[in-house]
């Protein structure tokens, strides 16, 4: 028995409180309430994307230190846009933690640029802790966020002047917090600051309520998507679950009347594939990846490890179906329209060696995205 693996969630026995750390969020570059349209950025190419939308996700796959597959997750998310061309990906939305340890701007060259020059679709992101935080050693002070909102949140997209031999124009993401709105999904996109298991603000939280309520009309064309860097929900033994960030989930959840078809995690360096089932019948997939080119990985915590104990919540009908520890990788998610709905499918591939030259297929699921009927039951 103590050999096993946990198969549901754990929390660390003992947790700092690193509260002073939190840092005051940049000012918003675009307009309330910080939506942007996929079609802005791709055009009439959207048009393609009305019944069947295929895209990448990673995190974490930045590393101050040396990491042999940094450029090759990178390299291998390149290469399935082309070979992929039934059901190529549209973009890659990031989850987080681009670059480490502080988020400066003269690491996003080498952690960033140089890894994604040629991944030809658009990346979208959301700021993972590392991305936040600021290097107290810095010869140049900086805010908190500057080069995330440079490259990722600018006004008008140009040339990103921190590595002129790469060409990428900076993103136009209208602010540190936001919503993508496509075909087929709504990605909305938090941001729980520099704390280890995440910090949100009242401010947002009355965003993310708003932008779950104006979703909920559309349900039944765009599916719902969260994506949030800390886990709310880990088996790992470096992190573990994150009670604030789960509390902060279900009180939006409950006072907004919706919830979620798929969220969407990084911060946690590997990947698990938890189902939970609500009071309605409902199954959310909770799902963590990444494992994208951190240097170390995390492992999931066995029966036996002192640092870590179950998750208790009340209501709590959550298990971890799938999951890899030891091997680095990404996530390709499709949304399909059916004659019954939407359905939400999804591939994580792995990595084994730094000079793969192809991802193998580790974990495969196909759900029914049918939570606005079940919620009218």
């Amino acid at each position: 028995m103590e050999n096993i693996k946990y198969n549901v969630p754990v929390v660390l026995t003992h947790i700092n409180d690193d509260s002073h750390n939190f840092k005051p969020l940049p000012l918003p570059t675009g307009e309330y309430p910080y939506r942007l349209n996929l079609e802005k950025i791709i055009g009439e190419r959207t048009s393609d994307l009305q019944d069947r939308m295929f895209f990448h996700m990673v995190g974490d796959t930045g590393s101050v230190r040396h990491s042999d597959f940094q450029a090759t997750v990178a390299h291998t998310l390149t290469q399935q846009i082309a070979g992929h061309q039934d059901a190529s990906p549209a973009f890659l939305f990031h989850l987080g933690d681009i670059v480490y340890n502080y988020g400066e701007a003269n690491e996003y060259p080498e952690q960033f640029l140089k890894p994604y020059k040629n991944y030809p679709a658009p990346i979208f992101a959301i700021a993972g802790n590392h991305d936040g935080d600021i290097n107290p050693s810095a010869s140049n002070p900086y805010q908190s966020l500057d080069a995330f909102m440079d490259v990722f949140c600018d006004t008008h997209s140009r040339p990103i002047t921190y590595d002129t031999s790469v060409n990428r124009q900076s993103m136009i993401q209208p602010n540190v917090y936001w919503t993508l709105e496509t075909p087929l999904a709504r990605f909305i996109g938090l941001y729980p600051n520099v704390t280890k298991h995440g910090m949100i603000t009242d401010e947002q939280r009355k965003w993310f309520i708003e932008e779950l309520r104006d979703a909920a009309i559309q349900r039944d064309e765009q599916a719902i998507i969260v994506c949030i860097h800390h886990a709310p929900y880990s088996a790992d033994t470096n992190h573990g679950s994150s009670v604030g960030m789960i509390d902060f989930l279900e009180g939006a959840f409950a006072e907004a009347s919706v919830i979620p078809d798929a969220v969407f995690s990084g911060h946690v360096h590997n990947y698990q594939r938890f189902h939970k089932t609500y009071p309605d019948g409902s199954m959310v997939p909770y799902i963590v990846a990444g494992a994208g080119g951190y240097a170390v990985l995390h492992s999931i915590a066995r029966h036996d490890n002192p640092l870590v104990t179950p998750l208790q919540k009340v209501d709590n009908d959550i298990q971890l179906i799938a999951y890899c520890d030891d091997q680095f990788g990404f996530l390709k998610i499709g949304i399909i329209r059916t004659d019954l709905g939407l359905k939400l499918i999804g591939a994580y591939y792995t990595l084994t060696q730094p000079d793969d030259v192809e991802a193998k297929l580790h974990d495969t699921f196909e759900i029914p995205l049918q939570r606005s009927m079940l919620s009218e039951v």
